[in-house]
């Protein structure tokens, strides 16, 4: 598998050509005692320790794989200056550092950030000299182990139990740079409008330049099918992009779908007089998800979804990912299972990963990481990543769902607390004001307040059980599915699309005490696809679901009730599980 620059940079989805690399070895210390601030760390951290960035200490990848809790990290790297890097603005870039992380440059505060899924950057050409040679990065990350923190699936203790898994501490995802002119493109979100054939594109600058001019143009499958230039009037803008080819449009050849994902690559640059500041390749997907009389339809068709929940966990790396192969391979294993799409649970995925989705066709529920607590603390850290993830991942094609809630969590009195209420709710509200594109699955389930669609958990191990359970719409969602009653106190229904978004589970008979999946083992591979055609089987029987997501794909660390273990070799014949997955659903 032979991957080119751009599949290879962090950010295939917002590329530019002029990246550096900063992933590998890196100078490391625990700060148990929290003596670097005031022993000034960010001028040199104690020698000894190294870190493999971006894998957490807490895995082998590392080169450290200690499970300790350690709360204070430390990070330094000198990187060598080139006479190219002193001319332009450098851009210091994480893709995600867990929880709290401060940088430095040669000694000097560069910026902070705050929460541990999305990503930061700072320019940091302002604190190199004339005559530096290198520049020295210094990083401290706090991450407690706390409840209140958006933290998903690690566990808050040392020790891992049920469907909670090995925490993820400090750099966790990609360190790069990049080089442009004294302003850049910080952001470009594409809206498509398949009834118009236009897509309206908004631009955010870092700075506002005297007079500037964008310049784009988008092309198809190698041939440009539009160009256009502007002048910019602010920090923010917009244009819109006319994507006109009638035929292309109208006989949906030209439409993002899961069986001809179709993806209009946009090049953007920022110009003032004769100076380029800035260039970005981009994309986007004419598409358009919606729901109407309890149906989802893409691009005006009926979507029955067939997905898969997705922890995007690896053995040895954890939440990292070892490379870009190892995401691509994840993706494409999904689709030759038969599946449609995942749901990413409890994790806000590496960009590339969605990049691969989008290429592929596969669909995305995309779900905003858990604190378990609530309180105004976790509030506000709730509602930052919310803001940050639609920010970071609005143009890709392949998300159609934001989740917000899982199983109540950080919210457990929702059934009953007005408060808890309208706190689930208003984010239902926040993200449908910054991203009317897309559906909310508000509290995802059980106790569901308002929300585009109703998903339901149900490990009921019984086909025949399950069918009976599910076969009156209007029952079951006046009752409960596993203890938990399938609306809030103050919901109603409303004919809103119900998903069966969690079912299955059943893990196979490893000799292994300490591992589990719901209910009782399968005693062998054959035992294992008998039980999961009868539950697909039930699920094809309810005639009012809208889809289905089986838990789950892979292994995770305890939970060994994946349809491929952790290193992603498969517990079943996948062609005769494909074929399951085929005959399933309407």
């Amino acid at each position: 598998m032979v991957l080119n620059d751009r599949e290879k940079s962090p950010r295939p989805d917002f590329y530019r050509k002029e990246w550096i690399d900063l992933n590998g070895e890196w100078s490391f210390a625990f700060d148990d005692k929290q003596e670097g601030i005031a022993r000034k760390w960010f001028r040199k951290i104690p020698e000894g320790k190294k870190i493999k960035v971006p894998f957490c200490y807490q895995c082998k990848e590392s080169g450290i794989g200690e499970k300790e809790i350690h709360k204070h990290l430390w990070y330094e790297k000198a990187v060598p200056l080139t006479p190219e890097m002193k001319e332009k603005r450098l851009w210091l870039h994480f893709g995600a550092a867990d929880q709290n992380t401060k940088v430095w440059i040669n000694g000097m505060e560069a910026g902070i950030h705050k929460g541990g899924f999305t990503p930061f950057s700072f320019s940091v050409s302002e604190y190199i000299a004339a005559d530096d040679e290198q520049m020295r990065i210094t990083v401290y990350c706090n991450d407690g182990n706390d409840e209140v923190q958006v933290r998903g699936k690690q566990h808050w203790n040392k020790e891992t139990d049920r469907c909670w898994y090995t925490p993820t501490s400090g750099i966790w995802q990609n360190v790069w740079m990049e080089m442009t002119g004294e302003i850049r493109l910080e952001r470009i979100a594409v809206t498509p409008d398949i009834e118009s054939k236009v897509a309206d594109a908004r631009i955010f600058l870092s700075d506002f330049p005297q007079s500037g001019v964008v310049k784009w143009s988008v092309s198809l499958e190698g041939r440009r099918i539009s160009e256009g230039q502007q002048s910019i009037t602010g920090k923010r803008d917009r244009f819109l992009i006319p994507v006109r080819n009638e035929d292309v449009i109208d006989n949906r050849s030209g439409l993002w779908e899961p069986s001809h994902p179709v993806l209009y690559n946009l090049t953007v640059e920022l110009w003032e007089e004769e100076k380029l500041y800035d260039k970005i390749e981009t994309y986007f997907g004419m598409r358009k998800i919606e729901c109407r009389d309890g149906v989802i339809y893409l691009n005006h068709v009926p979507l029955y979804q067939k997905l898969v929940l997705d922890q995007g966990y690896w053995k040895d790396t954890l939440m990292t990912p070892r490379d870009s192969e190892a995401l691509l391979k994840d993706v494409l294993l999904v689709k030759e299972m038969g599946f449609d799409g995942v749901r990413k649970h409890q994790k806000l995925e590496d960009p590339r990963f969605l990049y691969y989705a989008d290429k592929v066709g596969l669909l995305v529920w995309e779900e905003i990481p858990s604190g378990y607590e609530f309180s105004d603390v976790a509030i506000r850290e709730l509602l930052d990543t919310c803001v940050e993830m639609v920010e970071r991942d609005y143009n890709h094609p392949c998300i159609i769902t934001w989740v917000p809630f899982n199983e109540s969590w950080g919210i457990r009195d929702v059934f009953w607390d007005e408060r808890q209420q309208h706190y689930a709710e208003s984010l239902y509200h926040l993200l449908h004001a910054m991203d009317h594109t897309r559906l909310v699955s508000t509290n995802d389930g059980w106790e569901a307040v308002r929300a585009d669609m109703i998903g339901i958990h149900d490990y009921e191990n019984c086909g025949k059980k399950l069918a009976e359970k599910f076969c009156d719409r209007e029952r079951l969602l006046s009752a409960n599915a596993v203890d938990k009653m399938i609306l809030s106190a103050t919901a109603q229904d409303n004919g809103e699309p119900v998903f069966l978004s969690e079912f299955g589970g059943i893990a196979v008979e490893d000799g292994d005490d300490t591992s589990w999946g719901y209910h009782e083992k399968a005693k062998n591979s054959e035992e294992l696809l008998e039980k999961m055609k009868e539950l697909f089987d039930a699920v094809s029987s309810i005639s009012y679901l809208r889809g289905y997501c089986y838990t789950q794909l892979t292994d995770v660390e305890q939970e060994t009730n994946g349809i491929v273990d952790a290193d992603r070799r498969p517990k079943v014949d996948i062609k005769k599980f494909r074929e399951i997955i085929q005959n399933s659903g309407t």
